[in-house]
Formats: C-alpha cells, structure tokens, sequence
C-alpha cells in the first residue's frame, strides 16, 4: 500500500491532474469516481489507484475484479484526488488519437460542433455532453480551447468523452476549409444572423460554430460561416452562455433529423 504522497507514482498522477503539459507528454489523463470509471473502455485503462477504504468495502471492490491496482491509503487518496468528496477510485487512461475523418458518421449526414477559443472547462465538458444526447457527430476545436483532458472538462461530459469523436487542429481554418469542401455548411449563431436558428435547414451535413464565451467568434472565423443565425431574445438578455447557445442548436437540428 502507497502511504506517502512523495512516492513517484503519486506524484505522477497529481502532475497529470494539474498540468496540460505533462497530459500531452504522456498521452494521458485522470478519471475519477465510480461513475466515470465503469464507462473508461477496458483498452484504455492505464493504470488504477483506489484508496484503502475502497478496497475493504466488498461491492465497491467488485468493480476492480480481475484487474491490476494500487492501493493508497485513504489520506494520501485525498491527496492526489481533484474532488472535494473522493470516492476511492481513479483511473490513469491513454488519450485519444481521433482523425478528422472520424467526425463523420459512417451512414447519414454529420452534425458537427466547431469550437473557437471556449476557455471554461464546464462549458466544454457540457457542449460534449450535450452533443452526444442530441446526435453530434464529432467536435473540432482549434488549439487555443481549453484541453479537453483537464480534469474538470472530464467530469463535466459524464462519459461522454469516451463515445463523442474529438480533434484540436493546428490549423484551424485549414480544417474548417475540409468541411467545406465535404459539403458540410458552417452556421455561426450572430447577431447579424439572416434567420432565427430554427428557420434553417439541418439536415444535410452541418456544422455550428461556436466563439469565445467573453469575445464570440473572431473575425477570421465568423467569415468562414455559409451563414449566420440569430437565438432571438426577450428582455435585456443580448447572448447566451456557451454550452447554452450550442444546446440550442444541436437540439434544433435533432428535432429537424427525428422529423
């Protein structure tokens, strides 16, 4: 049992937490909590660490049965947990290696989401979540969008991180370009927007465009858009929140598809 949080591999698991660096380095990321655990696919586990707690307990420890672990005592668990209420399990699993091709469905049109600088880990964590449940295909980000392995993005899927296809593009108008010339038609949501969100046709391959929470999108990449959409708002709301936007249009589209 692992009763310092000066051991090595302790200290390797609290750096994968903290450090997008160190997550990239390894092509890892940490996974917390009974939940999240049983959705990791058996191929992707690295490695497991449950607290001494945990291993007493005879349902918890069923769900490590088979499998290889290490046992830390329930104060240093503490310590290298990321959440306030540990609950004794954690998991090192390898990243993902999705090509853009990947964000197409194998049969039907795609509905994709394009974001640009979204830098809140839950709006993040939402927008792939959301996006599994209305039927996204796939998610592309440029690289100046908050990593999709940080700790707090990962909760905020609730497993939807392991099913919902995912590429940071270091060329972000270079890839944006390849939709289009895949005949996939970029909405950005935009005050200037022709029609209201739902006057649109999203059917056919699409894709959403979504900025900034602060600024929106920036200039380059509204020009990129085949049109603009506008959320109408009542009172003296002028925009919405990130992951609130983005629902909206995915949603739309699902009800458009189901029809």
């Amino acid at each position: 049992m692992i009763t310092s949080s000066a051991n090595g591999k302790i200290k390797q698991v609290m750096n994968l937490i903290k450090k997008a660096k160190e997550r990239t380095n390894r092509g890892l990321f940490v996974v917390e909590g009974i939940r999240m655990f049983v959705e990791i696919p058996p191929e992707k586990i690295d490695s497991i660490f449950v607290s001494d707690g945990f291993s007493k307990d005879e349902h918890k420890k069923k769900l490590i049965e088979g499998k290889e672990f290490e046992i830390v005592s329930d104060e240093v668990f503490k310590t290298m947990s990321d959440t306030q209420t540990p609950q004794g399990i954690l998991a090192l699993v390898k990243q993902f290696n999705y090509t853009p091709n990947d964000l197409f469905p194998s049969s039907g049109p795609a509905l994709l989401m394009i974001l640009e600088n979204i830098q809140d880990p839950g709006n993040l964590g939402t927008i792939l979540r959301t996006g599994e449940g209305a039927g996204v295909t796939g998610v592309l980000m440029n690289e100046t969008t908050a990593d999709i392995y940080n700790p707090k993005v990962i909760r905020s899927t609730m497993g939807s991180i392991f099913r919902m296809p995912f590429v940071s593009a270091s060329d972000f108008p270079g890839a944006m370009l390849e939709l289009k010339n895949k005949g996939v038609k970029l909405y950005a949501a935009h005050l200037d927007g022709r029609n209201n969100y739902d006057k649109e046709d999203y059917t056919v391959d699409t894709g959403f465009l979504i900025g900034n929470e602060g600024n929106g999108l920036t200039e380059e990449t509204t020009k990129e858009a085949d049109a603009y959409v506008k959320i109408p708002m009542k009172g003296k709301v002028e925009s919405l929140n990130a992951a609130v936007a983005s629902s909206v249009l995915m949603y739309e589209a699902a009800r458009q598809r189901r029809g």
